[in-house]
């Protein structure tokens, strides 16, 4: 048995050394290139990039790394096995998780500029700024010369964020003092390509929760979530599950088995994605805790409350968010396909905004619900939510919104955050009259966005 045992060591050994040790050409990667079949009847491409020699799955926009493994083996950033298989000597499909999707198209052609942050940049490339080029979109714009911030770490950050140190940044944009000061933009973005929000959608949510308690469609943010729903036969139905209420869903304290911060939890959310009615699988999860009561991050929970506002006002959530939110902040451009259901397993109900448009949500909220003179929102909602309701993975949260304090060189710094997975971020730093837009391709990976603000904004502030 104990010889066994050391063979197997053995084995095991040499295979993994093999495999660390196998790295394909760049030549060699392009030959898995093309449109494949995807789950739900979707599309995904697959490309190689000539810059870090490294395969991509690219869903939507989203960029996700394939680790080479061996020849046409693969493994994706969930650890799970992808294998391409052959026809003759041709790439014809893959397989993963014992499904099989076939190549549908070679004919495809992935511009150099999704693969490097600016272009043909020279080695002793310097950032030269240039104030932002005022548009009529309802945002102003200034010179960076009298906002406070530093023009050197800027400098600095802008080198490091264009030679690749800090990856697949998107766009960074400042806004001091109501006026944008700062706004650059990488790889194929620009200030018109509307971005995908991610996560960050849930503080719109929250924010059109608000209107719609401000306009009286929902009548009290107190009021019970399964009341809006009489329509539906629930599972593990208790008196717990009676008396989740709106507030519930937005403290995510809703005490249903929903925690993505624990691989145990009922409420998976890739299964929710991928289920016919996002509705009627989060509520027919069972609850673990009392409403109010512990915090857990709950993608489910936003859902839930955006039908209830298509309930309350009897019109879909975008087209009520293009008629009240939109139209009053001056956002025209947008897409928002709020259909929670199968349809939207890869796109998750999403929001898809220019960082410009992001920031003007930071810039309602840091003026406390007013714009052009206008009460977009209610102050009262402003400030209900971005107190702190409970403590959610150890940082305090408001309504869907993030409560965090980013420490700068030993000074610390309390902002909002309204954020999503792949490094978006809408921060409000109330005390430096300032709101932070970042956008960012790093998917299930560490994002550089909070180290930016970290390391080359905040500390333009810290007192001399």
């Amino acid at each position: 048995m104990k010889r066994n045992h050391i063979l197997l060591l053995f084995l095991l050994t040499i295979f993994t050394g093999y495999s660390q040790q196998f790295k394909a050409t760049y030549e060699q990667l392009k030959e898995y290139e093309g449109i494949y079949e995807y789950v739900n009847k979707t599309t995904l491409k697959i490309a190689a990039s000539p810059k870090d020699t490294t395969l991509y799955a690219i869903i939507n926009e989203s960029k996700y790394k394939l680790k080479a493994i061996d020849k046409d083996i693969f493994e994706n950033m969930s650890n799970e096995k992808v294998t391409f298989n052959r026809k003759a000597g041709i790439v014809s499909g893959y397989t993963s998780e014992e499904n099989t999707y076939n190549l549908i198209n070679k004919k495809v052609v992935f511009p150099k500029e999704m693969w490097y942050a600016r272009l043909n940049t020279p080695k002793d490339y310097k950032y030269v700024y240039v104030q932002p080029k005022q548009e009529p979109d309802g945002i102003l714009t200034a010179n960076l010369d009298k906002s406070g911030l530093d023009k050197t770490l800027l400098n600095e950050m802008m080198s490091k964020i264009v030679d690749g140190t800090l990856p697949n940044v998107h766009s960074v944009l400042i806004i001091k003092d109501g006026k944008l000061v700062f706004e650059e933009y990488f790889y194929e973005y620009n200030k018109t390509k509307l971005h995908e929000l991610r996560s960050a959608t849930k503080s719109f949510v929250s924010a059109l929760t608000g209107i719609a308690i401000d306009k009286g469609l929902i009548k009290s943010k107190d009021e019970t979530v399964l009341s809006y729903f009489p329509e539906y036969t629930f599972k593990n139905l208790n008196e717990d599950k009676r008396v989740i209420s709106i507030k519930n869903l937005l403290t995510n304290q809703s005490g249903l088995d929903c925690d993505i911060s624990n691989p145990r939890s009922e409420g998976n959310e890739t299964t929710m994605n991928n289920s016919p009615d996002w509705i009627q699988y989060t509520l027919d999860l069972p609850m673990i805790d009392v409403p109010g009561g512990k915090g857990m991050y709950c993608s489910g929970n936003p859902i839930i409350l955006g039908r209830i506002i298509e309930k309350a006002t009897k019109m879909p959530l975008p087209e009520f968010a293009k008629q009240t939110l939109f139209k009053d902040i001056g956002i025209k451009n947008f897409v928002w396909n709020f259909k929670p259901d199968t349809s939207s397993a890869e796109t998750f109900c999403q929001l898809y905004l220019s960082p410009r448009d992001m920031g003007k949500l930071g810039l309602l909220y840091l003026n406390q619900g007013l714009w052009n003179g206008k009460q977009v929102i209610s102050k009262d909602w402003i400030k209900e939510s971005l107190t702190k309701q409970t403590v959610m993975q150890g940082v305090n949260y408001g309504y869907l919104w993030w409560l965090k304090y980013l420490d700068a060189n030993g000074t610390r710094y309390n902002g909002k955050a309204a954020q999503g997975n792949g490094g978006q971020k809408i921060y409000i730093w109330e005390e430096q009259n300032m709101v932070t837009i970042i956008t960012g391709g790093n998917y299930n990976s560490q994002s550089p966005s909070d180290e930016i603000i970290q390391k080359y904004i905040l500390p333009a502030f810290n007192k001399k």
